[in-house]
């Protein structure tokens, strides 16, 4: 404690001892005392740091001897009060308490003095730029380095007397030296966080859920729910404040994901993510992942999304409570701008105006993001007791086993699916080319052969993916667009198109499915009494990505197998393709029949291939590698029939939908071809009415159906009585 605030503070006591000789010590390093004795009450509270340091010691005309050791000590408390002041946010004065006081009368004035001096000398939480002033300017030698005062404490002062102010935490101790020493680059360096953490918060605000909206004009736009977000926070305490700005950023950052998530979800499918269905997606893209990048790369890309996830929540949480503290402590200038941002948003809304067309400068974007989640919820919760109704009525459930697909008895039947085959890869100017030469030269393959060929246009349930929704949306009749459609059209017993020629008992049912790589319970859904998935083909050749044989190999094991084994009856046959699964690299080639074997071939073939880092970034380069894969499946589909067909096989073959929209094009359709051969014209006779094109190729005016609408159309015209 300084004994010059001591020395003042004594001299406001009523009652000073009269028999107690005056007396002074000077201390060895300060000048002479003073002749008088500072001591009017009209000084004020706040003693200035130049007062606190001043050596000179003044004494109040009466003092005990015993407070000559405290009076010895007083350059000292005064530095070690200054030097916690500049770091202390809250430091406190301790109050030194006469050990042995010669008289009540001195007793009580003593303890007086300490109480009025630990009131007066608190600083405000904040810093005192004013205590802090006079340490540069103070004359060498007077002041004492904050180590040593803190090394020398005053003997007269017990610790059990001394109360210990809170330290500051070590980083705001360095922030603070750091900010002092560099004040222009602390200043630069809070500015450009300012501008950082609003530059998140507008980009989270107006993100696009599309990839081609993602343009500089949909981020210079005024977002409303900016606009109330700073005027709430503007009025709110401090505690209220960091709280709601806390929650705002979780919430900001969590929308962000899920646009993100909507990005992607429509690259790749054509549709946003569902906050209620989608998540189960997630383990059939780390199996894609895993197959195409192998498991150190799938576990790399798992690892960076999760960061990424990380660091948005971090980040835009962050970025909103500092806005908030900013607008806080600049509360005049920000109700200012958020008034004036507020009018003209109201003003740009009123007028319509916009950047260019569907950019309106006044913008809602998140609140209608929000809602349309909202919706989408309640949409999907709705639409599971609707569709259970919807899948219960089945045109064909009670027809009878010898009223169904009468005018296909006898034949071999094939229904196949092609991966990815869309509308696309005809009509698309960088696919098309290669891909109508080939269905030219494969049409005229089958011409040749005796074959002939009809052709439409189907519109997929799914897009970019999914493919089991479009291979149940096609054989069960039923709208397949999501997971929980599938699941539930799965645990029922729907008729399919397999389960219907199996109903009739005149065909063996029969499953070619190499994409399959676990148990498959939907098996008997489709009524398919045997299956050979990837472990049942006898494949000892490479992957190529996601797919696990090639197409050719596949069908060869299809005739090894099965086909060319005798039947007591005739073949219903459910084969799906998969070499023209993305990525599209590497791509098998088509090798002489009689050297197809067990598949060791392909592994020169797959090491001399493209790899999928090679292409998946270029939309153009995974086009053309993409219209080369349907060009290998189609060849290889009719290569087969050519070769092993008869006059008593019919093939139905599609895609289950389009590629992913770098590959399709923004806003393709979600329309794939489908084509009906077969040797027997009777077979193509009893569709004539269907107006579909001639040969493997539809054109552009070949009516269009919805995928669902097959199973009815083709049961109908082959024989099958309805009965509902």
């Amino acid at each position: 404690m300084s004994f010059n605030t001591s020395s003042r503070q004594l001299s406001k006591t009523d009652e000073a001892p009269e028999d107690v000789p005056s007396q002074e010590v000077t201390p060895l390093d300060a000048p002479a005392p003073r002749d008088t004795v500072q001591t009017s009450e009209a000084e004020t509270p706040e003693v200035s740091a130049a007062e606190a340091k001043a050596p000179e010691t003044e004494a109040p005309e009466a003092k005990t001897p015993e407070a000559e050791a405290p009076e010895a000590k007083a350059p000292e408390a005064p530095e070690t009060e200054t030097a916690e002041a500049t770091t202390d946010p809250e430091p406190k004065a301790p109050q030194a308490k006469d050990p042995e006081p010669e008289t009540p009368e001195a007793e009580a004035s003593q303890t007086e003095t300490s109480q009025t001096e630990a009131s007066e000398t608190e600083t405000p939480e904040t810093e005192s730029p004013e205590a802090e002033a006079p340490d540069a300017d103070a004359p060498e030698g007077e002041v004492e380095a904050p180590e040593q005062a803190a090394a020398a404490p005053d003997p007269a002062v017990s610790d059990a007397d001394t109360p210990t102010a809170p330290r500051p935490r070590r980083w705001r101790r360095v922030w603070g030296g750091w900010r002092e020493k560099y004040p222009v680059a602390a200043r630069v360096l809070a500015w450009a966080t300012t501008a950082v953490a609003l530059a998140v918060v507008v980009v989270a605000l107006l993100m696009p859920t599309q990839a081609d909206k993602v343009r500089l004009a949909a981020f210079v736009r005024l977002p409303v729910e900016a606009i109330f977000g700073a005027a709430l926070l503007i009025v709110l305490p401090r505690k209220p404040r960091i709280a709601v700005a806390a929650f705002a950023g979780l919430g900001l950052g969590a929308l962000t994901v899920v646009n993100f998530l909507d990005i992607g979800f429509n690259e790749y499918l054509g549709r946003g993510f569902n906050v209620v269905l989608d998540w189960s997606l997630f383990s059939d893209a780390q199996g894609y992942l895993q197959d195409t990048f192998g498991k150190g790369g799938a576990l790399g890309i798992a690892a960076l999304a999760v960061t990424l996830v990380i660091a948005v929540l971090a980040l835009t949480t962050l970025s909103v409570i500092r806005l908030g503290n900013l607008a806080a402590r600049h509360t005049e200038t920000a109700t200012r701008t958020t008034l004036v941002l507020a009018i003209a948003w109201v003003t740009c809304a009123a007028l319509g105006v916009q950047y260019a067309a569907g950019i309106p400068i006044a913008s809602e974007h998140t609140m209608q993001a929000l809602q349309f989640k909202a919706e989408q919820v309640q949409r999907t919760l709705q639409d599971e007791a609707e569709f259970a109704k919807i899948a219960k009525k089945d045109n064909f459930a009670n027809t009878p086993p010898d009223q169904l697909l009468t005018g296909l008895r006898g034949k071999d039947m094939m229904i196949t699916f092609i991966e990815s085959y869309g509308r696309s890869a005809i009509e698309d100017p960088v696919m098309a080319p290669g891909v109508d030469a080939t269905l030219t030269a494969e049409n005229k393959k089958l011409t040749d052969a005796g074959f002939a060929a009809k052709s439409g246009w189907l519109t997929s349930a799914t897009y970019g993916g999914s493919s089991w929704l479009g291979h149940s949306t096609f054989m069960s009749g039923l709208w397949i667009s999501n997971q929980q459609r599938y699941r539930t059209v799965t645990a029922g017993e729907r008729l399919t198109l397999p389960g219907a020629f199996k109903k009739t008992g005149a065909w063996d049912t029969v499953g070619v499915m190499p994409g399959v790589q676990k148990a498959w319970p939907e098996q008997n859904f489709y009524g398919i009494d045997k299956l050979y998935d990837s472990h049942k083909l006898g494949y000892k050749g490479p992957k190529f990505s996601w797919s696990t044989m090639p197409d050719q190999y596949a069908l060869t094991a299809f005739e090894r197998l099965v086909h060319s084994k005798k039947h007591d009856k005739p073949l219903m046959s459910t084969i799906i393709l998969t070499s023209s699964h993305q990525p599209w690299a590497p791509i098998p080639e088509l090798v002489p029949q009689d050297q197809v074997g067990d598949g060791s071939i392909y592994n020169a073939i797959e090491k001399a291939g493209k790899k999928p880092a090679d292409i998946i970034t270029d939309s153009t380069k995974s086009k053309q590698e993409y219209g080369k894969s349907i060009q290998y499946s189609v060849s290889s589909l009719i290569n087969y029939l050519v070769k092993y067909g008869n006059k008593n096989t019919v093939l139905i073959f599609l895609g289950d939908h389009q590629p992913i929209a770098r590959v399709s094009g923004n806003h393709a359709s979600r329309d794939v071809p489908v084509s009906i051969v077969a040797k027997d014209p009777k077979v193509l006779d009893k569709i004539a009415a269907w107006n579909w094109a001639d040969g493997l190729q539809p054109k552009q005016d070949t009516p269009v159906w919805k995928m669902n609408a097959f199973r009815d159309r083709f049961l109908t015209a082959y024989g099958s009585t309805p009965a509902p």
